[in-house]
């Protein structure tokens, strides 16, 4: 099971939320789509700004898009000009013609290091810049192992590693993660980086701890 699903869509509902918060029957796979574009635009032109997660509620003609990133001063820019920037740039790209009231809200991301998206960005660029993957691969598994939530991690990549004639995969691991006990917090995340060799894909698990304890606190005090 571990290798045929992925973690954040199995715990859906359980200790994982909906990056796209909606309900639209009519027109779902459009809206779907349309929230698709969003997020891979916004994560592509602003790749400096370290962005981990966008979120998308929407509700009548209100769009609300919630951007998690580690560096918000490059997306707020001086005096907040960034903020109606993006705005500009997402109504003339998305919604031109249309009537549509969008907010935009950047969430700081403190922790960079406990967040997958942010690790395998960084694993990323790394590759990139042509650093060898093994170094790579050992200073990022130690320096997630120091945040104090972190229960386990695991970091795998896949490629042709070192320019290497066939591609191969690396991966090492520390801690627990478990791949098949809901209510254990696992954050999961993608990457690609684009080398002169080829492309090559990372992976990351980090295990956050089990989230059982904090439902039962709440059941307890309603």
């Amino acid at each position: 099971m571990g290798q045929k699903i992925h973690p954040i869509g199995f715990r859906l509902g359980v200790t994982a939320g909906w990056k796209s918060r909606w309900f639209d029957s009519r027109n779902f796979q459009k809206t779907l789509r349309e929230d698709v574009e969003i997020r891979e635009f916004i994560t592509r032109k602003w790749k400096a700004a370290a962005i981990a997660d966008v979120h998308i509620e929407r509700s009548a003609n209100t769009l609300r898009i919630i951007i998690n990133t580690s560096r918000p001063g490059v997306l707020i820019g001086r005096g907040g000009t960034g903020v109606e920037d993006l705005t500009r740039v997402m109504k003339a790209r998305f919604f031109r013609g249309r009537k549509v009231d969008l907010k935009i809200d950047i969430i700081e991301v403190k922790s960079p290091d406990q967040n997958a998206s942010l690790v395998a960005q960084a694993v990323a660029e790394q590759l990139e810049k042509r650093m060898p993957f093994r170094r790579i691969l050992k200073g990022t598994i130690e320096t997630i192992m120091k945040q104090r939530e972190v229960k386990g991690a695991k970091i795998e990549i896949s490629g042709r590693l070192g320019g290497a004639e066939m591609s191969r995969r690396e991966w090492t691991s520390k801690g627990e993660i478990p791949l098949h006990t809901l209510r254990a917090d696992i954050d999961f995340s993608k990457a690609e980086a684009r080398t002169t060799y080829g492309t090559i894909g990372v992976k990351v698990w980090i295990n956050k701890g089990e989230k059982f304890e904090d439902r039962e606190a709440k059941e307890s005090a309603e």
